[in-house]
């Protein structure tokens, strides 16, 4: 029995510049498979470290003869690769299952399966269990129907078997399978953050979120659980990447850090691991937990947390109620002056284009990442992500003008305001950063700055023509 796991080509998204990411999804669900299955011959074939475009991927899925191929879609922008690459599997390797997952294919599974008949089975939700009896099925010749979290064609007839329950303990998977794909390890990079001879590794420290963000498809993803990997775990991890791989830099997954021991006790157990100097780490934040954490920052910053992104989202209390974040304009404030103190790399995320936006809005927000003046800014455009409340309240009033899933990448504007067509919401995306990054002031206080992070930022924004190619949106 060979499972195939193949990672296939994809465009960057720009806006963070020229980076090379570890398969982190692949490396999870075969490490844990190899583990449960020991018989089980597994491929990774990563066709972006690789540099193998679409026909060598035709060359590589028929050499490979694979039983299983599985290629898994996060990212909603990035289902037609997942899609084009089952469908070069169903060519060249007619009798192997092909099988895909993640937020996107589990929110549209109907859909999917009706649109996409090169698709034999969707994993919903959490994969690892799923797909290790999907796989035992497929070894053994048995059916499909008692597998929980699947959903497939029975006799032609598109079959959503129940949810699986999550697991219990996330601390029971195994590391990472970065040992897979071991001589790849040196190819994955972050250029903006790191630079590109930094390697660079993700870990997993957590599992969802108990905020309910209306437009993050997180929460419900993973059914508005929390759950979590221990200090030690997390620090263990880290460690493992750095002295098994030569990772530098370790980007912490995570949709929710936390606030209260854990963060302390994470920082004190990486502390007492003594990673190399130049290993250090970066994590996204609410800008409530940076807030009831300050006291702990320094010991974060001291552990190697030299970059944070902050979901500061809007300026407009009434949007950020609308978002469901729980937090006030001033909370962003003091987050952005905390990290800063602390010589940690502040960064903000900011959304235009929800159904009240107005230029007057668009403005005030402009105006106030001036004031917030954080290391680095994105600004993306409101996103209505299948399994969103975001979405269900646009399908239910007729919203949606752009259905193309390549677009919902966060740049593009797929719907208008009450005020704002959707083009003059593209124009006022590139507004924003011509807004920030055009000022002259802050392009030279940037590219000049004793920061070597935000040198590497401004030098990106300037030389990679990011307000241009937005601006080409419209």
């Amino acid at each position: 029995m060979k499972v195939l796991f193949v990672e296939p080509p994809k465009d960057i998204w720009f806006v963070m510049g020229e980076y090379l990411p570890p398969p982190y999804g692949i490396i999870q669900l075969a490490a844990y498979l190899q583990k449960a299955n020991p018989t089980v011959q597994i491929e990774i074939l990563d066709c972006n470290a690789e540099k193998v475009d679409w026909k060598m991927m035709e060359t590589r899925i028929a050499a490979s003869n694979p039983d299983v191929v599985a290629c898994a879609s996060l990212a909603t922008c990035n289902t037609y690769p997942v899609v084009k690459t089952l469908e070069i599997a169903k060519r060249v390797a007619p009798d192997a299952l092909t099988v895909t997952g993640g937020q996107h294919f589990t929110s549209v599974a109907q859909d999917s399966m009706k649109l996409y008949p090169v698709i034999d089975v969707i994993v919903r939700n959490e994969g690892e269990q799923t797909l290790t009896e999907l796989v035992s099925a497929r070894q053994q010749g048995t059916g499909l129907g008692n597998i929980l979290g699947i959903s497939f064609r029975n006799a032609g007839v598109i079959t959503h078997n129940p949810p699986r329950p999550l697991l219990e303990n996330i601390a029971d998977l195994p590391f990472p399978g970065y040992h897979l794909v071991k001589d790849l390890m040196p190819k994955y990079h972050f250029s903006i953050m790191a630079g590109k001879d930094a390697p660079y590794a993700l870990i997993e420290g957590s599992r969802g979120c108990n905020h309910q963000c209306t437009f993050c498809t997180q929460w419900r993803h993973w059914q508005g659980c929390w759950r979590l990997k221990s200090a030690k775990r997390v620090a263990a991890e880290m460690a493992y990447c750095s002295q098994e791989f030569g990772s530098e830099m370790i980007w912490l997954t995570d949709d929710n850090f936390g606030a209260g021991q854990r963060p302390r006790e994470i920082a004190e157990e990486i502390i007492a691991k003594q990673l190399p100097k130049d290993a250090w780490w970066f994590v996204q934040a609410r800008c409530d937990d940076i807030i009831r954490n300050k006291d702990i920052l320094p010991r974060l910053a001291k552990s190697g947390l030299n970059w944070v992104l902050l979901g500061i989202e809007n300026s407009e209390p009434s949007t950020l109620d609308y978002f469901k974040k729980g937090i006030t304009p001033n909370d962003a404030k003091t987050a952005v002056k905390l990290l800063k103190d602390n010589g940690i790399f502040a960064h903000a995320m900011l959304i235009i284009g929800n159904r009240k936006e107005t230029r007057q809005s668009i403005r005030r927000l402009r105006e106030f990442a001036d004031d917030l003046d954080p290391d680095f800014v994105m600004f993306g455009v409101l996103t209505p992500f299948p399994g969103t409340d975001v979405h269900a309240e646009a399908e239910r009033n007729g919203w949606i003008e752009d259905r193309n899933w390549s677009h919902y990448d966060m740049i593009h504007a797929i719907m208008p305001t009450e005020t704002l067509t959707t083009h003059e919401v593209q124009e006022e995306l590139y507004g924003c950063y011509r807004s920030f990054y055009g000022s002259w002031s802050r392009r030279l206080g940037g590219v000049f700055s004793s920061n070597e992070m935000k040198r590497r930022t401004f030098i990106h924004m300037a030389t990679w023509g990011v307000m241009g190619k937005i601006k080409s949106l419209f």
